[in-house]
């Protein structure tokens, strides 16, 4: 019998109510709850709380508090990262992040998603997408990202975008939902 977290992770159907998954976004809770109460000055208790928290993260990897994630395991994020305050990455599948990539403030990253049908619904199963952001991407403030979107390399999400769809290598989107607005050259 495949376990819930094992449906969660392929993107299938899955009881979120499972108990091995509710003691991981729990696990993740407790340590949100505590990376949000350090202090400026705690680098290092903000390094181990990541450390723990994060399915893994290149060394230079900063996120302003507040920050909050269903179960952090499953984010992977690459050197030189930088996330500033009130961000929410919804990773009930993977959210990979490449190198040098910034993320303003109040973006939301989701995998996590619901069936369309109402009965389906009601049912109370969910699914999730993964989402892959590339290589020096600059994802404004209050953007939202949503399940199963790829973000190609060094392309600009503008502030408060709703990104729907895939982003190609080298642009920049704007709006909801996000539409390509300029090719950005090397010199950009």
């Amino acid at each position: 019998m495949t376990s819930e977290k094992a449906k969660m992770l392929a993107g299938e159907l899955y009881d979120p109510t499972d108990l091995e998954l509710e003691a991981e976004r729990d696990r993740a809770r407790e340590l949100t709850r505590e990376y949000n109460r350090t202090a400026p000055d705690e680098d290092d208790r903000r390094r181990e709380l990541l450390e723990e928290l994060l399915g893994s993260r290149g060394e230079a990897c900063t996120i302003e508090p507040s920050f909050r994630c269903d179960y952090g395991s499953n984010i992977h994020v690459g050197e030189d990262f930088f996330a500033n305050f009130d961000c929410v990455f919804l990773d009930v599948c993977r959210i990979e992040v490449g190198r040098s990539c910034l993320i303003g403030p109040g973006v939301h990253v989701y995998t996590a998603t619901h069936p369309l049908e109402a009965d389906e619904r009601a049912e109370g199963l969910e699914y999730g997408e993964p989402v892959a952001i590339g290589d020096d991407v600059w994802i404004g403030g209050r953007a939202v990202i949503n399940p199963g979107v790829t973000i190609g390399d060094e392309a600009v999400i503008g502030s408060g975008a709703v990104v729907t769809e895939d982003v190609p290598d080298g642009v920049v989107v704007q709006g909801n939902p996000a539409t390509v607005v300029r090719e950005l050259e090397a010199a950009d």
